[in-house]
């Protein structure tokens, strides 16, 4: 009867409620599970006895148990159920709260979805972080070999996961390299995180001697999941075929007095302005990699 479903939902709202004053260790796991049960019973009770059901309970919901619980959030619940696929709760991530869910629940690409749910476990964000993420269109910026290998469970390196273009964020007018290595500079967290996962900071500017000249890198990183150095150039043009050279050379010099018999090969990355994409890809050295950069004014 559409009575039984009624008393069986507020029954597990009540209980939600009295739990999360009583507890304070794992409630915002309860709560998910109890949502997603709640909204099982919404979409069995609709199925049954039509879409105005939610709207029925919702006006009871709301006078008996809390006036949170109105239409959107007894909807919010029935997507919960069917945007999630998980048996019985059993397999819900107890790592993300029902924030967290709130934020994906607008995400309709499934393999979208299961990109920021990884993100979020493996990167320990919290909600508000997530919805940046997310509101960055960071999947989008993969690259699209690199999302087909997330769909395909292929295993990634560290080129994959750099996204493009890399968003820059500052209220100056970015007229030479100086200007953008001094803005990264004061954000450099940021722009690592930009990057993607496990990349560290060690010098800007870094002194390298080749002959009889002194060159200097813009930015040496390393990053320890992959384990290489990795050697950032600046531009604040298109990409031009000389800069694969130019980083090479640098790379080159890192692997030889830096790199340790252990580490992996350097990686270089040419940031520019634009980039057309051919000079790049007709490069014969697959460890050097072009990214965009786009300015956000903050």
């Amino acid at each position: 009867m559409k009575e039984d479903y009624y008393v069986l939902i507020k029954n597990k709202l009540v209980d939600n409620e009295i739990y999360g004053r009583v507890k304070d260790i794992s409630k915002e796991r309860n709560t998910v599970v109890t949502y997603y049960d709640t909204g099982r019973l919404l979409s069995e009770a609709g199925s049954r006895y039509g879409e105005g059901v939610i709207k029925e309970y919702a006006k009871k919901l709301s006078i008996e148990v809390g006036r949170k619980y109105d239409t959107s959030t007894l909807k919010r619940m029935r997507q919960f159920y069917n945007l999630f696929p998980f048996e019985k709760g059993a397999a819900l991530p107890h790592q993300l709260s029902w924030s967290h869910f709130q934020e994906l629940l607008p995400i309709k690409d499934i393999y979208e979805r299961d990109y920021y749910i990884n993100i979020a476990i493996n990167q320990k964000l919290s909600h508000k972080a997530l919805r940046l993420k997310i509101k960055s269109k960071e999947y989008y910026r993969l690259p699209l070999e690199t999302r087909n290998k997330l769909i395909t469970n292929n295993k990634l390196e560290l080129k994959d996961t750099i996204k493009n273009p890399i968003i820059i964020k500052t209220d100056q007018d970015i007229l030479n390299e100086r200007l953008l290595q001094k803005v990264i500079l004061e954000d450099i967290s940021s722009f690592l995180e930009e990057l993607g996962p496990g990349f560290t900071f060690i010098k800007n500017e870094y002194k390298i001697q080749i002959g009889d000249r002194f060159n200097y890198i813009d930015l040496l990183l390393f990053n320890y999941i992959y384990n290489c150095f990795v050697v950032v150039e600046l531009k604040v043009n298109e990409y031009k075929k000389e800069y694969a050279g130019q980083i090479e050379a640098y790379m080159n010099y890192i692997d030889t007095n830096l790199k340790r018999i252990n580490n992996n090969p350097t990686l270089g990355i040419v940031l520019v302005k634009k980039n057309d994409g051919y000079y790049i890809e007709y490069s014969s050295n697959e460890l050097i990699i072009a990214r965009e950069y786009i300015i956000l004014n903050i």
